[in-house]
């Protein structure tokens, strides 16, 4: 209880220098522009249903970081319930993205199909020597000590489907957790206090992501030549950029706060770990709006 008295009296007293504001604003007004931007294009070229609403669910995400980015900077005391939000949409947009990949391949069915062709016949054009052999996604180090050999069929779509669909309920589920522990004054956010909350919902949602992560790796490289002409490769990146690596983020600038690391003048200006991720959220969604411009907004040709 005496972290979080002080963490009061502190939101209290804090003020937000005015550079900050103004940088964030003006760069969560530049996203909300380009990510409306490509929403409407995306919507004037309603022509593949199947994989344009789960594509548009992605996009929205964007705008969503920033607005909840912005307040949370603005209003620090609010920066849990803020990412709270964050988080359950974070869920929907990776159910999103999983379900736009299959529709470009034509479907669950569709799907299902193709991966157990590539199963049961010998590839002539291997993915990769050792990742890809014969229908079989082989495990790198150190996961093939852990792991068997997974041959391309409906249970590698099942297990791809688990990965995914874990994360969604652990994610959700720690955000609703976070609400509670919150209430009692023992979340502690961004805090390494083992009395709080925060570091054990940390190890937890770092395996689960972890593992979403490894599982989109590996369905990416099993389909990546089916789904070569909507560019999957940009895509994935772009999408593991705003959702796996911002997260990670949050957790180094955590520790580095909890570490007593940052130093620099506009550290110690922002004076919370959630001022500081959420500036430099509001500044990098700005930047990774560009290159996602570019690959989302190319529809593939069966859809233009």
């Amino acid at each position: 209880m005496k972290i979080t008295e002080q963490l009061y009296w502190s939101l209290l007293s804090y003020s937000l220098p005015i550079w900050a504001t103004a940088i964030g604003g003006v760069s969560m007004l530049i996203t909300l522009f380009l990510s409306m931007f490509l929403l409407f294009q995306h919507l004037s070229a309603y022509n593949n249903p199947e994989e344009q609403k789960f594509l548009v669910g992605v996009i929205l995400m964007v705008p969503c970081y920033a607005i909840e980015s912005y307040v949370s900077l603005v209003n620090p005391s609010i920066s849990v319930d803020c990412e709270i939000l964050r988080d359950c949409y974070e869920a929907f947009a990776m159910y999103c993205f999983g379900r736009y990949l299959v529709a470009c391949l034509g479907g669950e069915e569709r799907t299902i199909e193709f991966l157990k062709r590539q199963g049961a016949a010998s590839s002539n054009t291997p993915l990769s020597k050792d990742a890809f052999e014969k229908g079989v996604i082989k495990h790198p180090f150190p996961m093939n000590y852990i792991l068997k050999p997974w041959k391309l069929g409906e249970w590698f779509y099942q297990i791809i489907k688990i990965g995914i669909v874990q994360y969604m309920i652990i994610k959700t589920t720690t955000a609703i957790l976070a609400v509670f522990l919150e209430a009692f004054g023992v979340y502690c956010d961004g805090q390494f206090t083992w009395s709080c909350g925060y570091p054990y919902m940390a190890v937890v949602l770092n395996f689960s992501q972890s593992w979403a992560l490894y599982c989109l790796v590996q369905f990416y490289a099993a389909t990546k030549d089916e789904l070569a002409h909507m560019k999957p490769l940009a895509k994935f990146l772009m999408f593991k950029s705003i959702v796996f690596l911002t997260w990670w983020q949050d957790v180094a600038i955590a520790l580095l706060y909890s570490w007593g690391l940052f130093k620099s003048p506009i550290a110690q200006s922002l004076h919370f770990k959630s001022s500081m991720q959420d500036f430099i959220i509001c500044i990098e969604h700005r930047c990774v709006l560009l290159p996602l411009c570019i690959s989302m907004f190319s529809l593939p040709s069966h859809t233009s």
